[in-house]
């Protein structure tokens, strides 16, 4: 077993692979935790402590760093890694230029958060962060997709297995989006404050072209890349059509870059601009169910898994969530749909459907697949696997559940209006109404947090069962050799 792990490291660099594995954990512990404490400041609002550094708008955007580019980030690093290398059956390209990407995306995440708490933003959802910072964005990025072409140009594998076609084009689309949404003029050269290059409504579509892509490709087709390697791997069977895969890959890179200006109706862009958005959002339901469809039917003929198997069931679940967001969000771009949605909690449910039911979910099927591989040795615990399973869905459920009723209950109690033409409730007596739907929220928050702390300590008490097992096969010679 030792002497396998050995050969295993001297032909793949799986050590970058466990790095971003660890600090994936611990980000999305981190950023989960300040999820659970800002959902718990709106439902309980003397949890502000009157500090400014902890208030809802500076910790807020802490929490979508930590765990978008800190937990899903670090996820796709990881995985991408090792699914490059495993596929195209060679080793990384430029193992410093790795390491490069690890320690510089760590920095990032860290400078990110302190910034925000010190209360430097530039206000722009999803890419909230200072040009110093948006600058060494763009370096370990390009240095990032570097190493992953240089390492399929120099594939001993013909083939380029899809879940990298998937994995690229996240990489090449987030780079664009990140390039021009924060082209931005600096105060001066010592100042972090800077004005953004655009203005007005070209602002806006410049800004949601990017955040609802950072969805499309890093929160989607990134994880769709994890998904097509993953799924397979664990199901033990080939994916289900490898044929609807590549329709599944250039229909989402084609039709996703066109609807983030659904999230400006009836705003001062012109008409035309989002109603195309919308057209596009719905088109997009075809390629979104074909990929869900694709990893279900996976399981065709092993549907007995999902009564043995944890991670089989993380994985069928994020699938099932792939597609209810997907149909979710064309329904939301609609624009009579879009009128009661918008501005509600019922936009921050569909978000977290997406982020905690697929993203989370597939994240977690993937890492507790990869865990045992990149230390040579089982996972510590089945039954925590488990646990973590049911309180992660259990806590999806409240989660969304409680947006839907809370945010369909602000755009009907927004437009009502009384005999004489007058809106029936005032705004406060609208925020009134959602406290229990707030404190509903924030339970859901701590039933998946709980979950992914779990995770933690099964992964810790697995790579510690490893050092363990590896000290006992280098005292024991003979043992190794068996």
């Amino acid at each position: 077993m030792a002497a396998v792990g050995v050969a295993s490291t001297e032909q793949y660099n799986y050590d970058i692979v466990r790095k971003f594995t660890i600090m994936a954990l611990v980000w999305g512990a981190v950023g989960m935790l300040v999820g659970v404490y800002i959902a718990s400041e709106l439902a309980w609002p003397f949890l502000n402590f009157d500090l400014a550094y902890i208030t809802f708008g500076r910790l807020r955007p802490v929490h979508t760093g930590a765990v978008i580019f800190g937990f899903g980030g670090s996820a796709l690093f990881a995985t991408s890694y090792y699914v490059v290398q495993r596929t195209c059956q060679t080793r990384l390209f430029g193992d410093g230029m790795a390491s490069f990407t690890f320690w510089g995306w760590q920095a990032i995440i860290v400078l990110a958060a302190i910034s925000y708490v010190l209360g430097y933003s530039q206000g722009r959802e999803y890419a909230e962060m200072e040009w110093p910072i948006d600058l060494l964005i763009e370096i370990v990025w390009v240095t990032y997709l570097i190493v992953f072409v240089a390492t399929i140009m120099k594939r001993k594998q013909p083939h380029i297995y899809v879940a990298n076609w998937f994995y690229l084009s996240f990489i090449l689309a987030t780079a664009l989006l990140h390039t021009f949404n924060n082209l931005a003029v600096p105060v001066s050269l010592f100042s972090m404050k800077s004005y953004s290059l655009f203005a007005g409504t070209q602002d806006a579509m410049t800004q949601w072209w990017y955040g609802h892509n950072a969805v499309g490709f890093f929160l989607t087709a990134a994880f769709l890349g994890m998904m097509y390697y993953f799924v397979p791997k664990q199901a033990g069977r080939p994916i289900y059509s490898y044929r609807l895969s590549i329709v599944h890959f250039w229909a989402l890179s084609f039709l996703y870059m066109w609807v983030g200006a659904h999230h400006l109706h009836w705003t001062a862009l012109p008409d035309w601009t989002s109603t195309l958005a919308a057209t596009f959002s719905i088109m997009l339901l075809l390629p979104s169910w074909g990929g869900m469809i694709n990893g279900i039917m996976t399981l065709s003929g092993a549907w007995d898994k999902l009564r043995t198997d944890p991670i089989m069931r993380f994985m069928i679940v994020a699938l099932s969530f792939y597609g209810m967001s997907t149909f979710e969000g064309p329904m939301m771009s609609l624009k009579d749909v879009n009128a009661l949605s918008h501005y509600t909690d019922w936009t921050v449910g569909h978000v977290h459907s997406g982020a905690l039911g697929w993203v989370a979910m597939i994240s977690f099927g993937s890492l507790y697949h990869l865990i045992p591989k990149l230390w040579d040795t089982k996972m510590y615990s089945e039954k925590l696997i488990g646990i973590h399973f049911w309180l992660a869905t259990i806590g999806v459920l409240l989660y969304i559940t409680a947006m839907w009723i809370s945010g369909i209950m602000q755009g009907l109690m927004w437009r009502a209006f009384d005999d004489f033409g007058n809106l029936q409730y005032s705004f406060v007596e609208s925020v009134a109404a959602m406290h229990p739907f707030y404190a509903m929220r924030a339970i859901g928050g701590m039933f998946f947090l709980t979950g992914m702390l779990i995770m933690v300590f099964n992964a810790f008490m697995t790579i510690r069962q490893a050092k363990r097992e590896g000290s006992a096969f280098a005292l024991n010679p003979a043992k190794a050799a068996a």
